[in-house]
């Protein structure tokens, strides 16, 4: 592995826009001097960075999660978790680990907007990778989108598509907290035993399985939450197969995020037949309860009833092969880079 040079913020930018799944010259690197800062900015040094697929958008010119639209040359957006290593800032101080947007970059000179949605991670005694999974946007999006949106009730049948993901490990957890009954959507042997470790009831392996017929069998009596990643076909085939009064909760759809043309359910109308619901959602809509799902996330991985499952690839310099093992599906729990060793790991 190359190593970092500490000397310079060393930055991967956009060299053009994907087409398809990214690639190597899709990227520049880029090497320039640290940031001097100035009264009320901080000096932040990345310790880790996401990789999330909403990062293909950035590099393809769309303004997307309130982010601005980038420009060939630009840094790559992307939340990280940097200690605050100078500051001029009077409500930052040297040593603070903040998580917020980053970007693609080794160092952070930043005034701390409100944009930039930075949140200090408290010391739980634990990796403070968990800043970008169960304590993160990750961990916020499952609990919010199952809590709020889905509103679980015990013995409910819950149907968890990319399951072993990162926002996927974490619903699949929290509804066994809630005593659900937990069908999981992944796509290899190996992300099904993983998720079935994590408590899922069923597992259905999209790759080899008839997901229609598993679903089917495995939710005789339909389906209370479907909690939907993915989007495409296995939206429609879950559409399918609703109990009344049923829930779909709309978090991503990344089966969709390569194609030209956005899909579009035709059996909606099956919300009708069973008074159910379909709602998206924002994470950032709940910024003012953060505060509650940290504390309970946190206690709940404490307890041990959560175990946060990270993808951890290691050095700055392969961040554009981490992007682009996402769309190939190689990864389990929430993908993300090491860029330097934080505190409390091995």
């Amino acid at each position: 592995m190359i190593a970092l040079n500490e000397q310079k913020n060393c930055q991967w930018r956009i060299a053009k826009r994907p087409n398809g799944n990214v690639k190597d010259d899709d990227f520049l690197y880029d090497e320039t001097e640290i940031p001097t800062i100035e009264n009320g900015e901080v000096l932040l040094k990345t310790l880790y960075l996401n990789i999330a697929p909403v990062m293909r958008m950035y590099m393809s010119g769309d303004s997307v999660a309130n982010e601005k639209s980038l420009d060939i040359g630009d840094v790559i957006h992307g939340r990280g978790v940097a200690e605050v290593i100078e500051s001029k800032h009077p409500n930052y101080k040297v040593g603070e680990i903040h998580q917020g947007q980053i970007g693609w970059q080794t160092f952070k000179k930043s005034k701390v907007t409100p944009a930039e949605k930075f949140r200090k991670i408290e010391d739980y005694r634990l990796p403070y990778s968990i800043g970008l999974s169960t304590l993160g946007m990750t961990g916020f999006s499952a609990y919010f989108g199952l809590l709020d949106c889905g509103k679980p009730k015990e013995n409910e049948t819950v149907v968890v598509s990319g399951a072993a993901g990162g926002v996927g490990t974490n619903v699949v957890q929290l509804a066994k907290i809630y005593g659900c009954r937990v069908i999981g959507i992944a796509g290899s042997d190996q992300k099904c035993e993983l998720i079935k470790k994590l408590g899922c009831d069923g597992v259905i392996n999209y790759k080899k399985d008839n997901v229609r017929s598993s679903i089917e069998t495995l939710c005789a009596d339909g389906i209370d939450i479907y909690f939907d990643n993915v989007g495409g076909e296995i939206l429609t085939i879950c559409l399918d197969n609703l109990a009344k009064k049923s829930r779909v909760v709309l978090c991503g759809s990344i089966s969709e995020y390569l194609n030209d043309k956005p899909f579009g359910p035709t059996n909606y109308t099956k919300l009708r037949k069973t008074n159910s619901l379909m709602q998206g959602f924002f994470v950032y809509n709940y910024e003012d309860q953060f505060h509650i799902a940290e504390k309970n996330l946190a206690r709940w991985v404490q307890e041990k009833k959560i175990r946060p499952i990270e993808h951890m690839f290691d050095g700055f310099i392969n961040m554009p092969k981490a992007l682009a093992s996402i769309y190939e599906g190689k990864n389990s729990g929430v993908a993300m880079c090491r860029i330097r060793k934080g505190p409390y790991e091995n």
